[in-house]
């Protein structure tokens, strides 16, 4: 650790951290073994940051909420293992809301993603350049959303989507399905991210005919999923889409128009 770097006494630093010149560790820090953090890296009391994580210079982790109800009250932070965030990357701790603002393993934030309050990213995701995450957003497993984004506070992604450069979220966005256009819109299933991640062509198939059903055969979400649910193949796919779609309190994306 270099002697440059201001490190609280109090932080917990784990085995073969390096923590490079200029960075600043506040004393409530939890940081696992093996993790780079590079200089003029900022973490804030708070943040809890897993082994094998690599944080670029400029970073921001774990700053107090730009929510104005937000009162001092003690939140949290928590960096998954083998994360990597890069250069200007913002974080910023939770509310009362959820208390904590969650980063899952294996993920990707790339240069100036900003992460607000609450926000809950799972495993293996990838957010790319520039994208701005509202409060409260949940983003399930092994979503990818290219740069640019806008994401409204609250929203939900559903597992392994794919969001085109420059979109505008403010409708939930149902699993396996790539979203794109203004507004946001289904323009099909994410047929090749399924696929890359050992997807069969069987379980692609019957996801396509389940949002066949809900995007393309019946204008009315009800009678839609009253269809998917007695015409169609039982699967896992199928329940974990249509278990989305009935907990969408806020409603899903458009379909095609």
């Amino acid at each position: 650790m270099s002697e440059l770097a201001y490190i609280h006494p109090d932080a917990k630093i784990g085995k073969d951290v390096v923590i490079e010149p200029f960075a600043s560790i506040y004393g409530d820090v939890e940081i696992g073994e093996g993790t780079w953090i590079g200089s003029n890296v900022v973490i804030m009391d708070g943040a809890r940051i897993g082994k094998n994580c690599r944080i670029f210079p400029g970073a921001v982790i774990s700053a107090v909420s730009q929510d104005l109800k937000y009162k001092g009250e003690y939140t949290t932070t928590h960096i998954g293992d083998n994360t990597t965030i890069r250069e200007c990357v913002t974080i910023h701790k939770g509310t009362t809301d959820r208390n904590k603002t969650v980063i899952g393993n294996n993920c990707l934030l790339m240069a100036y993603v900003h992460v607000a309050h609450d926000c809950l990213i799972g495993n293996n995701v990838i957010i790319a350049n520039s994208t701005q995450l509202a409060g409260h957003i949940t983003i399930d497993d092994w979503v990818i959303i290219e740069g640019m984004v806008g994401t409204q506070q609250f929203v939900h992604i559903g597992e392994h989507a794919f969001i085109a450069g420059g979109s505008l979220v403010r409708k939930n966005v149902p699993p396996y399905v790539k979203a794109a256009r203004e507004p946001l819109s289904y323009v099909g299933v994410n047929s090749v991210g399924l696929r890359r991640r050992g997807f069969a062509d069987q379980q692609i198939m019957n996801i396509e005919d389940i949002y066949r059903v809900v995007y393309v055969q019946n204008s009315n979400i009800t009678t839609a999923l009253k269809v998917a649910d007695i015409e169609l193949p039982l699967s896992e796919e199928k329940d974990t889409i249509l278990d989305f779609i009935k907990g969408s309190t806020k409603g899903i994306m458009r379909g095609l128009s």
